[in-house]
């Protein structure tokens, strides 16, 4: 992205600092924002109980997201519910938001930059679909292992 590009997406973005042990949103919670990293990290926590099953296990990490590296995406792409919990991690995170209209409205008004930004968010979802498909893969054969 040119500079110019940046400084329109930065237009769109606010600043949040926030504290370790703040949760940002809940799993199956609906949600419109999407964020980036700027400083400090994030937990992403899936909790096994959301899938209906009577477990005492507790919500597990299964990433932390440092600078650079934007969640969210999914539920302000797809209008679903979010599909984990996002927790910061490190005193003095700093993070920055975007609405969902506000990003629709960028887009709409520089098809290129729309295009580039959709481009880079589904490249951001792909990597982290081979990821967690690699996740499920290692423990699956450790179960299969373990079993026999």
């Amino acid at each position: 992205l040119s500079a110019e590009q940046l400084s329109r997406i930065a237009e769109i973005c606010t600043e949040r600092r926030m504290y370790k042990g703040t949760v940002l949103f809940q799993e199956n919670s609906p949600g419109d924002e999407m964020y980036l990293v700027a400083q400090g990290a994030v937990d992403i926590l899936v909790d096994p109980a959301m899938l209906g099953l009577e477990t005492d296990i507790r919500p597990t990490k299964v990433a932390t997201l440092r600078r650079g590296q934007i969640f969210g995406e999914m539920a302000l792409v797809d209008e679903g519910l979010r599909s984990a919990t996002a927790q910061v991690a490190e005193e003095d995170t700093l993070l920055l938001a975007i609405q969902r209209q506000d990003l629709f409205a960028l887009c709409e008004s520089d098809y290129r930059l729309g295009y580039q930004i959709m481009r880079n968010i589904a490249v951001d979802l792909a990597f982290k679909m081979r990821s967690t498909d690699l996740m499920v893969r290692e423990q699956s054969l450790w179960r299969t292992h373990t079993s026999d």
